[in-house]
């Protein structure tokens, strides 16, 4: 026998349609907290991955000074031979990483987005600032600064 339309629902079709409406509001607040929450997990995903980087580019510049002031008499032994693919295999794990050095090298235009200027020639004469030298490295991440360059700048 089926109810016409006119008729009110009883109380097992009013509760039927009750918990169908609580669990449509369940499952839209349930997406609406999903893309809440992607968002801020990558977000915390870059600041871990971020973190874990700057703690690894002072070993990076270390292991470089070392093989900078290496001795010339033993530059073609093993050892420094291993700590130079060290670099390397380093350097190319980080670049798969989305991490690439600043350009500080002498002559590039001084840009205070990507270098923090140490020394300023005042001696020099010119309009235009450009890098003398670069005192240390700086790094961008997925396009962002994570350190800016340490240079000298003189003006050209």
């Amino acid at each position: 026998m089926t109810k016409p339309k006119t008729q009110k629902p009883d109380a097992r079709d009013q509760e039927i349609i009750d918990l169908t409406a609580d669990l449509q509001r369940t499952r839209a607040d349930f997406e609406n907290f999903r893309k809440r929450v992607e968002p801020e997990k990558q977000s915390a995903e870059r600041r871990g991955e971020t973190r874990a980087i700057l703690k690894l580019i002072p070993v990076i510049d270390t292991i470089e000074r070392a093989i900078a002031h290496a001795p010339q008499d033993i530059s073609d032994h093993q050892w420094v031979q291993g700590v130079t693919g060290l670099v390397k295999l380093l350097e190319k794990s980080l670049s798969e990483l989305q991490l690439t050095r600043i350009d500080a090298a002498r002559g590039v235009k001084f840009d205070p987005e990507f270098h923090q200027a140490i020394q300023l020639d005042e001696e020099a004469s010119g309009e235009e600032e450009v890098i003398d030298e670069e005192l240390q490295p700086g790094y961008l991440l997925s396009g962002t600064v994570i350190r800016p360059a340490l240079v000298k700048v003189t003006r050209k």
